[in-house]
């Protein structure tokens, strides 16, 4: 199965590297960019037999590994 994982900071948390994104949006012209807020996504294949153990599987690598849950949330799909 084929699965992705998105991993993004949570809300109030600042993100440097977003505004330094947005500020070279502007500088290279890109006109109504309003914020840019940046993460990180995984596209793994895992080897499940069902969906649902896949996405188990998934969450406790994204709580364990892949995403700092105390500044970031995560998101699992499993096509």
């Amino acid at each position: 199965m084929k699965a992705r994982v998105t991993v993004t900071l949570k809300s109030g948390i600042l993100d440097p590297q977003g505004k330094a994104i947005e500020g070279a949006l502007r500088s290279l012209g890109v006109r109504g960019v309003a914020s840019v807020r940046q993460g990180k996504v995984f596209d793994i294949e895992i080897e499940a037999t069902d969906r649902a153990g896949a996405e188990a599987a998934l969450k406790n690598a994204a709580e364990k590994l892949l995403a700092n849950t105390v500044i970031e949330n995560y998101r699992v799909e499993v096509t």
